[in-house]
């Protein structure tokens, strides 16, 4: 729905930069035919089960576009200088930011606009705007570009509001923001395996050309196009096929496993017996107490601490010990009684790009 707004709100403007404003019910259609063509029933609907279907997102965007249109109307607020821009903006360092903008404009006084179109449920706070770094970025291009621009202001209009966020940076916050950014570049480009540098898949890396390259999609790269034969025969792809069947036979034994277990037990119970005999096993019930705990905790810790019971019945949180020692954050005489060690885990997902179809 999001990229069918941005296409519509695109051909409002590409027809106003030829003197002509198209009307709202030609806009509408414009996007209800985008719609039908790109639409598909096999598309994921992601809330779903939030009770949200394709129709209620058509119906979404039909609403973004009309509010957008009756609040901006005639659209003569700026001068648009370019939409869907493809550009690079070039470091200090030699390396580039890419610069896509929605829209780009500038008004009669000098002022340019970095316009980004939002379709998110959730309102962009002024401090989310003023820490925003990609389109504070784009503004340094902006400036180098129009020698005359007196300021850039950053605009997300949060279409399902109907509102702006604005936001604008001084020279001196572009200037460390660059900065930063060259530092990350840095980092990223001198990482190695020992560095401890993971990687972090977001749904930007739909859009990223160096999959290959990537830890996170360079076996995906290497098995996409081949041949089902020679895809089924790949010993990763046969690796995690075997992996996630193993996985879930242990999921479905051990789901049997509790079923059995009560069952034994309801069997001891009609019986009044506490072992129970089969061909070559017996099994045991035994009935046992346990102790519950509070959900608040608090007074009972105090107590424990006031009766002298709490150093012999506390235990390490292992889970926290872990996080602050992994983050710097323990007296350095406790980090050195503690050894880093590297360990590994096996995490099991579905394909994203299947379940979109």
């Amino acid at each position: 729905m999001g990229d069918m707004v941005h296409q519509t709100l695109e051909k409002l403007y590409k027809d106003k930069k030829f003197k002509k404003i198209v009307s709202k019910a030609t806009l509408i259609k414009f996007y209800k035919d985008l719609w039908d063509k790109e639409y598909s029933d096999d598309i994921l609907i992601a809330k779903e089960d939030e009770g949200l279907k394709a129709d209620n997102y058509k119906k979404m965007g039909i609403k973004f576009i009309e509010d957008y249109y009756n609040r901006m109307k005639p659209f003569d607020q700026i001068t648009i200088l370019g939409l869907e821009t493809q550009d690079r903006l070039t470091l200090p360092d030699g390396n580039s930011w890419h610069v896509r903008i929605d829209k780009l404009g500038c008004d009669k006084e000098g002022n340019y606009y970095v316009c980004d179109y939002k379709t998110n449920s959730r309102m962009k706070m002024q401090e989310d705007a003023d820490e925003d770094r990609q389109l504070a970025m784009y503004s340094i291009w902006v400036k180098d570009k129009f020698r005359d621009a007196k300021s850039v202001k950053l605009v997300w209009h949060m279409l399902a509001f109907d509102k702006d966020a604005v936001s604008e940076r001084t020279d001196e916050q572009l200037k460390a923001l660059q900065e930063d950014v060259m530092e990350s570049i840095q980092k990223i480009e001198e990482a190695t395996k020992e560095d401890d540098f993971p990687t972090n898949t977001t749904k930007l890396c739909d859009y990223c050309g160096y999959k290959s390259q990537c830890p996170s999609f360079k076996h995906l790269a290497q098995i996409e196009d081949l041949p089902k034969k020679e895809f089924k025969d790949d010993d990763g792809v046969k690796l995690v096929d075997e992996f996630a069947e193993v996985r879930k036979q242990l999921a479905e034994l051990e789901s049997k496993q509790d079923e059995l277990k009560a069952n034994l037990i309801e069997f001891a119970k009609q019986k009044d017996v506490d072992v129970v005999y089969g061909s070559n096993m017996k099994a045991s019930i035994k009935e046992f107490d346990k102790i519950v705990l509070p959900e608040e905790k608090e007074e009972l810790i105090q107590l424990m601490k006031d009766k002298g019971l709490w150093d012999e019945l506390a235990m390490i949180n292992f889970m926290r010990l872990q996080s602050k020692f992994l983050k710097g954050d323990l007296h350095d005489d406790v980090a050195g009684m503690i050894e880093r060690v590297k360990d590994f885990k096996v995490g099991l997902s579905r394909r994203k790009e299947l379940e979109d179809g």
